[in-house]
């Protein structure tokens, strides 16, 4: 028998869904899908529906390769679905994920632990916006507080754009977060059983990097290995590796943070199940660091196994 049909069993890749991000998923599930068949894993694609045939569609597999993005795939669900079947699964567990889908709560819990983070308040119809926006000092970053690839996220300087910015966020989410701008280059780092790989620096000419930025435009560029010093690169590697750990997330994912014009870095968010498409960034931290698509999947398919799921 195969060696990896052996070690690993049938595979199901989970991908589709019905979040806001199911084109995207789609895309990273082929590509999943692809690099597993290639290396020998008798994996299957599953595209997921959220209805009564779902335990159906998950039956006969013996593991599951997570690539759900946003609702459903990054929040719990699935994961909770799994854990009822028994079916060991990539990626960090139901509370690490219904955590990291929040941008509000891991922010909190971030600030808990004195992991720096840009100040915040999430808001709602009730709230007073203009007090916020002045509280926020008149620059602010407006996001869904449970969606993921930039989508419905704002940037504004205005009581006006203010306004139809939260408009935008609340078409995605009640919860609408309200956080203090960094001005400054950002900055990735994809974690991989435990360990920090090459820092990606992120240059795009629109205002910040969003949707259009993240899988459209052939303009944003790339920097691995970035243009941090060496010791300015351990930082943040062991910065992000702590604020992956606070929020309890296994496996693999990744840190996004700004750093400031005083070179203080800012976490933004963690992503724990993150883009494997062409244009994502995990793919390519784990190229620099030697590791092919083929090889990539594999290893975070093999913490199923020594995570203790199987």
């Amino acid at each position: 028998m195969n060696m990896q049909v052996e070690r690993f069993g049938k595979v199901g890749v989970l991908f589709g869904g019905n979040s806001a991000e199911r084109a995207i998923s789609l895309r990273s599930g082929h590509a999943v899908l692809e690099a597993l068949v290639a290396a020998g894993v008798d994996a299957i694609g599953i595209d997921v529906n959220f209805d009564d045939t779902l335990f159906t569609q998950l039956s006969g597999i013996d593991r599951a390769f997570v690539v759900l993005h946003g609702r459903g795939g990054e929040d719990g669900v699935i994961q909770s679905v799994l854990e009822v079947m028994g079916i060991p699964y990539t990626g960090s567990g139901v509370l690490a994920s219904a955590l990291g889908m929040d941008k509000s709560r891991t922010k909190r819990l971030w600030l808990g632990g004195g992991i720096p983070t840009p100040d915040f308040v999430e808001v709602n119809d009730e709230s007073d916006l203009p007090g916020v926006f002045e509280r926020l000092n008149g620059n602010i970053m407006v996001k869904p507080a449970r969606e993921g690839s930039s989508i419905g996220m704002s940037h504004v300087t205005t009581e006006d754009d203010l306004l139809r910015a939260f408009s935008k966020a609340k078409e995605h989410d009640e919860a609408v977060l309200l956080e203090r701008w960094i001005e400054g280059p950002e900055f990735t780092c994809a974690i991989l059983d435990g360990t920090a790989l090459p820092v990606i620096e992120l240059i795009t000419e629109n205002d910040f990097y969003d949707f259009e930025a993240k899988y459209q435009s052939d303009d944003t560029q790339y920097l691995c290995p970035c243009a941090l010093s060496a010791e300015k690169e351990r930082e943040l590697k062991a910065l992000s590796v702590l604020a992956f750990s606070e929020i309890g997330c296994e496996g693999w994912g990744r840190v996004d943070t700004m750093m400031d014009e005083d070179g203080k870095f800012w976490l933004l968010e963690v992503n724990t199940v993150p883009g494997m498409t062409d244009h994502s960034l995990v793919p390519m931290a784990a190229k620099v660091s030697g590791l092919d698509m083929k090889a990539l999947v594999v290893s975070i398919l093999d913490a199923t196994i020594t995570s203790g799921q199987a």
